[in-house]
């Protein structure tokens, strides 16, 4: 098997390499002990460079072109190795095929949440993923600082450490960029230069350009994002009692299209809960002297409580359980002087509306007497 790739190499005298794969960045050309014959011919195809290194050392670095190895292309390399053998025989160096085109849609993401202090919501904790592009500027430095040996070099053995270059310098720039929460979609391409702007440097290191960076979502954890849609269901709802009067209708139609008992009643009951919103909504509140209440009676007292003139004094305030007990017992009666704040004056009881429910089990007094015949 020696024997056969020692001639193989003799008679081999191309050194090339066709890609087939779509995430190699650097292959390594196989010959036999490495030889190389002088005079052989070097392809190196458009997108591609071929590094020589020679006993460890970067020696020359090819573009794209067809070459004839001979002295006065390879300066580096001759100096390096010599030549005492007149230039005429095989000489060893390896070649590293290295390709130059851009390679796309490398993914980055957080791993974990990145905690970024919001001025309206507080601490949260964000997640971001995203892409990005890059490719190699400098091969020579590429094979030195990060393929070393490797005969087959991909994109899966560098695109770890990238991703965690992306995702440091994206924390970074998430918190100085003081964008809002709710104005981070509308802000993603600034924030994704910002963060090229940022790492391009740490790429040049590596002899990599970043050609380009995208940020294509932050989230939220979901319990945030679940509070934050009832905040904005709430802003969509606008006036809270209108929309519950016009729920309660509706519950109204659907209980109306339900001929069962269990539906009428649904019906009945969203009737009156309906009947007394609209109600509250025409009486707006007022309680002054003589004020009537709607049909259905006038609104609970307030919590304020009356003033009742007893026995020419003031006395109170009065919630509805006490002004009962003293309507029970003719403490109270239509007559009685009463007042509550918003009332202009002192009036009678029985004339204010709100009061109708206390007195409206005591019975008004007897008529006099009509006279002896």
């Amino acid at each position: 098997m020696d024997i056969l790739k020692k001639l193989m190499g003799e008679l081999v005298d191309i050194v090339e390499f066709l890609d087939d794969s779509h995430n190699t960045i650097v292959h390594r050309f196989e010959r036999y002990q490495n030889e190389i014959k002088y005079g052989a011919k070097l392809v190196v195809r458009e997108s591609q460079a071929a590094v020589f290194v020679d006993q460890g050392k970067i020696a020359d670095v090819f573009g794209p072109g067809m070459y004839t190895l001979e002295t006065s292309n390879i300066p580096i390399l001759s100096t390096l190795r010599g030549w005492k053998y007149g230039f005429n025989s095989p000489f060893k160096a390896e070649v590293y095929f290295v390709s130059t085109r851009q390679f796309t849609d490398l993914k980055w993401g957080t791993q974990n949440p990145v905690m970024r202090r919001d001025p309206e919501f507080g601490p949260v904790r964000l997640r971001a993923f995203g892409s990005y592009a890059m490719r190699v500027v400098r091969p020579g430095d590429f094979v030195k600082q990060i393929a070393g040996t490797a005969a087959r070099f991909t994109t899966d053995g560098i695109t770890e450490q990238l991703r965690n270059i992306v995702v440091s310098r994206f924390a970074d720039r998430l918190g100085e960029s003081r964008i809002p929460l709710l104005d981070m979609a509308g802000n993603q391409d600034e924030l994704g230069k910002m963060i090229g702007e940022a790492i391009k440097p740490e790429f040049d290191e590596y002899g990599l350009e970043l050609t380009k960076l995208l940020v294509e979502n932050i989230s939220l954890p979901p319990e945030v994002e679940a509070a934050l849609d009832k905040r904005s269901s709430m802003g969509i709802i606008g006036n809270l009692s209108a929309y519950s009067q016009f729920s309660a209708a509706e519950a109204m139609r659907d209980a109306a299209k339900n001929p069962g008992a269990a539906g009428q009643s649904m019906g009945m009951g969203m009737g009156f809960v309906m009947a007394q919103q609209m109600g509250a909504g025409l009486q707006g509140g007022g309680g002054g002297a003589g004020g009537g209440g709607a049909a259905g009676g006038p609104p609970p007292l307030p919590g304020g409580g009356f003033f009742v003139a007893i026995n020419g004094q003031q006395a109170g305030p009065f919630d509805a359980g006490t002004l009962g007990e003293m309507a029970q017992t003719g403490r109270l009666t239509r007559e009685s002087l009463v007042w509550k704040q918003g009332m202009a004056n002192w009036a009678a009881a029985g004339t204010v509306g709100e009061l109708g429910g206390v007195l409206g089990g005591v019975p008004p007094p007897l008529p006099p007497l009509p006279p002896q015949a």
